[in-house]
């Protein structure tokens, strides 16, 4: 380390590495012909896929998947006060300009306690396996403002919208932002990614008929002997699963049980929150009219008790409904991420 030069963070060393690999290395610069095709057709050249690829590897290595805290151990998680959800929305018709968004709510009152959401504009292209290159950056600059304005309120975990170990290459955008930000992270997705064997056929189907009631799951079982993940029930009123996986410093039994005292509808509340703040923003940004929220009962969580999985109380439109941004586009053709479908 030279004299007078202060040695970068863990947190700062990953977050430029990420921003090398998503803006692309010298050799993607200089790659022309065929590279020049592919990425006028949105697509990276291989070089690019070759960096992501090396890198997903080589962060791999530090993903820890068992519980690390007292409070993951506690039947009613007793000593979790803060937990984190984070989001990336898209301006409708725009594939480029997008708006993050971390929120922090209290728990298990599940009150928002912090919210912060900045527009962004999208260097690198989506991607099915490395979503992380295309959103983590902003999500990472968005936890480090929070640690560094308000300490008191970093979030002891993060509730993401993708997967973690159930990937393509076993490290999706929940274990990206996890090792990168050195915080506990579960990954909640809407649609089953279909890797090592899974696939949304007719036995998943009737698996997923057998989900009766709120908490009910099964395993996500790979052809390689690995459990990926699983397929929960959150929500009395909804029939679809969420796909719950590891993304780092927690196990899959724990980040299960969190995310479904985390619902008050489908989807755990931090993401939701998360959701509706990043397309507020979208629309105050843009100066897009205020669409009109119909009326609904006030919603309560009912915490998790002592050994069980909780129940929610009440019912409640989907957000699309009662959001007062605009409607966001998917990432398109994504497995990844479904869109913004909260029933």
């Amino acid at each position: 380390m030279r004299p007078g030069k202060a040695r970068a963070s863990p947190w700062q060393r990953g977050r430029m590495a990420l921003a090398l690999l998503a803006s692309g290395s010298d050799v993607q610069k200089g790659a022309r012909g065929e590279t020049m095709a592919q990425e006028a057709a949105g697509w990276p050249p291989e070089e690019t896929l070759s960096l992501w690829k090396r890198e997903q590897a080589r962060l791999k290595a530090r993903v820890v998947d068992r519980d690390t805290e007292a409070w993951q151990r506690d039947p009613a998680f007793s000593g979790l006060q803060r937990v984190g959800g984070v989001d990336v929305s898209f301006v409708k018709g725009d594939s480029v300009r997008a708006c993050a968004s971390l929120v922090v709510l209290s728990y298990p009152e599940l009150e928002v306690v912090y919210e912060e959401s900045r527009m962004v504009s999208l260097t690198a292209p989506y991607v099915s396996g490395f979503l992380a290159f295309r959103e983590v950056p902003f999500l990472l600059e968005l936890v480090q403002q929070l640690r560094e304005k308000e300490p008191g309120l970093m979030p002891q975990v993060l509730l993401v919208d993708g997967n973690g170990v159930l990937h393509h290459r076993g490290f999706g955008v929940a274990c990206h932002l996890g090792v990168l930000t050195d915080l506990p992270c579960v990954g909640v997705a809407k649609k089953l990614l279909q890797v090592d064997g899974l696939e949304n056929n007719a036995l998943h189907k009737e698996k997923i008929r057998l989900l009766q009631t709120r908490g009910d799951s099964f395993p996500l079982l790979g052809d390689s002997g690995t459990v990926l993940g699983m397929a929960l029930r959150s929500h009395d009123r909804s029939t679809r699963p969420l796909y719950v996986s590891v993304g780092h410093k927690m196990s899959l039994e724990a980040a299960v049980r969190l995310t479904c005292c985390c619902c008050r509808f489908r989807i755990p509340e931090p993401v939701r929150q998360a959701d509706i703040c990043s397309r507020e923003h979208i629309r105050k940004s843009l100066g897009l009219p205020r669409p009109p929220t119909p009326r609904s009962p006030t919603q309560r969580p009912v915490a998790c008790s002592r050994g069980d999985s909780g129940e929610s109380s009440g019912e409640g439109r989907p957000p699309q409904d009662h959001s007062p941004g605009p409607r966001t586009a998917p990432k398109p053709g994504s497995q990844e991420q479904e869109g913004k479908d909260w029933q």
